[in-house]
């Protein structure tokens, strides 16, 4: 023991050390701590080779060079960068718009794994809390950005069901599939996981339930039909303030004061799975390319909001279909690959920070400031989401809570998430005809018994 602690003296300076249980932990990798939803994304990621690029002898030509390596190729998905110039030129040589709408969620497939990847550079230099509050908000860039602007072309119902469509993608879809996969892959050992971020996660996911269920419950308590939609929305728009307060405690908790539930699982051997040392890009590049990224899904979002109906009707699937079912998963699709890849690897602590830590961000989050942003520019969204859409919102948060409530996983507990999950996937498929011919507010609830025989 004596010696371990003069060799512990003698290590260098700017790594502290910690001896635990026998073992030697390196300090500095623990408080850099990563998330989830980096760790996900980084299975994506792939070495670069600097060989061509280390041999330009131009100091600011170099530096490019190896920005565009890194940002553009550094990913197993760089092949998909490809469809954004061919949305931007199918939009501008007027191509069939469901070519546009197709070409743009191609294109918005990387762009999610690359801006966590940016926003883990800029950890580098800021600190962990920093890149926290980056993840925390840029993690779930696309939905936001796609949810705004439907907004100002005021598709509210496009919102609602993307939205919807993120919590249960990520609850039953990537969650089911992860623990089926890691459940099969894994049958010989008991896949554990820490319950006490799953706890965290469920609480908050049911507090959201919540403050779309009384909303709902308000519509049938109403004297008249006018009355119950004004209460509507004013309770609405005060459960927004309360998700958020809740959200910003959840990242003081996240970030503060119980970090060492959320980072990223550590190997046999003490090391941070995935974890890299050094960033690979500098600070303000980092920061630039944030930006740019940005504003390409900021483009390519447009464009998907704007050729979502031609979409529908070309393809013969209903808006609130593609808008449930088809944008969160090519949407989040590097994010989700990711989570599974950690359930292959039995580090059920990561899968969970990625499914249960989107579907937390969408539902405290992105939600409710959905909400404000739609009463700040003057059009009336509330947490109203019908009772089709709550009810499948409800079963599918109580559903994931019962099968996480013992801090163990095997293959059936997945298998019945994700059945549950097609079953969902063929109520919207058949909930509303291919024209989509309901408005925003009845979000395609059968008015008539002959609808409903046309729809049949």
């Amino acid at each position: 023991m004596a010696s371990t602690k003069q060799d512990l003296g003698k290590m260098a300076a700017p790594d502290q050390w910690l001896l635990e249980n026998g073992n030697i932990k390196l300090l500095s990798r623990e408080r850099r701590g990563r998330s989830a939803h980096n760790m996900s994304s980084s299975s994506l990621r792939k070495k670069s080779d600097r060989t061509l690029v280390s041999k330009v002898r131009v100091g600011c030509l170099r530096k490019l060079l190896t920005n565009l390596q890194e940002v553009l190729l550094g990913t197993k998905l760089a092949i998909l960068f490809l469809a954004i110039p061919f949305a931007i030129i199918a939009e501008y040589r007027n191509f069939g718009r469901p070519w546009i709408f197709a070409l743009s969620l191609l294109g918005l497939t990387p762009l999610a794994e690359r801006i966590s990847f940016l926003t883990e550079q800029i950890a580098f230099f800021t600190g962990p809390t920093v890149g926290g509050l980056l993840n925390a908000t840029c993690g779930n860039a696309t939905e936001l950005i796609i949810a705004i602007l439907a907004l100002v072309q005021n598709k509210v119902d496009v919102v609602k069901y993307s939205l919807l469509g993120s919590i249960l993608s990520n609850l039953l879809l990537v969650l089911g599939t992860s623990l089926l996969c890691g459940g099969i892959v894994n049958i010989s050992k008991e896949q554990k996981f820490d319950r006490k971020q799953a706890d965290v996660n469920s609480l908050l996911l049911l507090l959201g339930l919540l403050c779309h269920l009384l909303p709902l419950m308000f519509t049938f308590v109403g004297k008249t039909p006018e009355i119950a939609a004004v209460g509507t929305l004013q309770l609405s728009r005060a459960s927004c303030f309360i998700m958020l307060v809740a959200y910003i405690a959840y990242l003081v908790f996240q970030l503060w004061t119980h970090r060492e539930l959320f980072e990223a699982q550590e190997d046999e051997d003490g090391d941070v799975a995935g974890d890299d040392e050094t960033p690979v890009i500098g600070f303000w590049s980092a920061f630039i390319w944030l930006v740019l990224m940005t504003g390409v899904v900021a483009l390519l979002s447009e464009y998907v909001v704007a050729t979502i109906e031609a979409a529908s009707e070309s393809w013969g699937l209903s808006v609130s279909f593609i808008s449930v079912i088809l944008l969160p998963i090519v949407g989040n699709a590097a994010e989700h690959a990711g989570a599974i890849i950690f359930a292959f690897k039995n580090k059920l602590d990561i899968t969970l920070g990625v499914a249960l830590g989107s579907a937390t961000q969408i539902a405290m989050f992105v939600v409710p400031l959905t909400v404000l942003v739609s009463w700040i520019i003057g059009i009336d969204m509330d947490l109203n989401f019908n009772l089709l859409e709550t009810g499948s919102l409800a079963l599918s948060i109580l559903l994931t809570a019962i099968t996480l409530q013992d801090g163990t996983s095997h293959y059936m507990k997945g298998l019945v998430l994700l059945l549950s999950y097609f079953i969902i996937s063929a109520c919207f498929f058949v909930y509303q005809s291919p024209l989509n011919g309901a408005d925003s507010n009845n979000m395609g609830l059968v008015t008539s018994p002959e609808q409903g025989i046309m729809r049949l």
